[in-house]
């Protein structure tokens, strides 16, 4: 199956969870989906067998992102989430935070990419679905182009389709990855040129991209963009992406009709053990940039609070 990257939902902490998903597909058929990072060590343990729900009916095409950097760990790891139905595994190599440095993966991985490099054969070599890895432009110091492209260089091989690559350096030290997310300036052209020189690879940009507009002159540069804070604190930019990315018919997606599908949707989730609290955090930017957002995110939080949903929806809705 050929998968389509053009537009993508970035793997957040904290963010890209089940119920953000589906809020998201509640908005886009054909935006690509991403997991939050699961490390190989929780999976192997059993500790994160609930970051690994996705919903088989209305998510695909979803991928997972795994967090590792022990070749064995990744193909015990990509063949249990090949099993569960996953349409690709990508291998977080971008991660700058120190936590994941001290599981050392993440951005410091670009130091060695002869691991990386065992690392993807020993997943490809244990599922049958496409593997992909997301990294950054550089570490530290080196942000120059030849950096990346021997970086990649060392680590594609034939069956290694798709990167992913945020158009930022990772500072390993003293800056915290929000930081990292907003410091270090953006260097689109290293991605650019990165995809003229490998013409076959499937590039992805990702990095500070803010709307749909933005992402249409990505694209005339390279195969698929992908959007991570920008969508999360107001979801309905995904709104045209079906019909703006994907050329699919126009289809006016109304913010109530979203909300109430959603906050139904939680009412679901809340009888089977989904507090409100993991639910109802998605949905503060739905009405963002309207007159009564304070009062809407406001009423969001309450309602998590006091956990009454039912008598708080009507109004909710209302207010987008």
């Amino acid at each position: 199956m050929s998968l389509d990257h053009r537009f993508c939902i970035a793997p957040m902490m904290q963010c890209t969870d089940i119920h953000d998903r589906y809020l998201f597909r509640l908005i886009s058929k054909k935006a690509f989906l991403y997991t939050e990072m699961v490390t190989t060590g929780a999976i192997i343990h059993g500790q994160c067998m609930d970051q690994l729900e996705f919903n088989r009916e209305i998510e695909h095409p979803v991928a997972v992102q795994l967090g590792g950097s022990d070749p064995s760990d990744l193909s015990i790891c990509s063949k249990i989430c090949d099993d569960l139905g996953y349409d690709e595994i990508n291998l977080n190599v971008g991660c700058p935070s120190e936590r994941v440095q001290k599981g050392s993966f993440g951005a410091c991985l670009m130091q060695d990419p002869e691991l990386v490099s065992e690392c993807i054969t020993a997943m490809q070599e244990s599922t049958s679905i496409p593997i992909s890895i997301k990294c950054r432009i550089g570490v530290n110091e080196r942000d120059d182009i030849k950096f990346l492209n021997t970086f990649i260089e060392k680590v594609i091989n034939p069956e290694l389709k798709t990167v992913i690559v945020h158009a930022r350096v990772a500072i390993l030290k003293g800056l915290s990855p929000r930081q990292n997310r907003q410091i270090p300036p953006l260097k689109y052209e290293n991605v650019y040129q990165l995809k003229k020189e490998f013409p076959d690879l499937e590039v992805v940009i990702n990095g500070g991209i803010k709307d749909i507009a933005e992402s249409q002159n990505h694209l005339h540069h390279v195969d698929g963009v992908m959007l991570g804070r920008a969508p999360y604190d107001d979801p309905m930019i995904v709104s045209k992406v079906d019909s703006k990315i994907f050329d699919d018919e126009d289809v006016i997606i109304q913010r109530k009709d979203v909300l109430k599908a959603y906050l139904e949707y939680c009412l679901i989730q809340e009888n089977k053990g989904h507090p409100f609290s993991r639910t109802l955090k998605h949905v503060f930017g739905l009405n963002k940039g309207l007159k009564n957002a304070k009062a809407y995110r406001r009423l969001i939080l309450q309602t998590m609070q006091e956990k009454k949903l039912e008598a708080n929806m009507e109004e909710l809705i209302a207010m987008v």
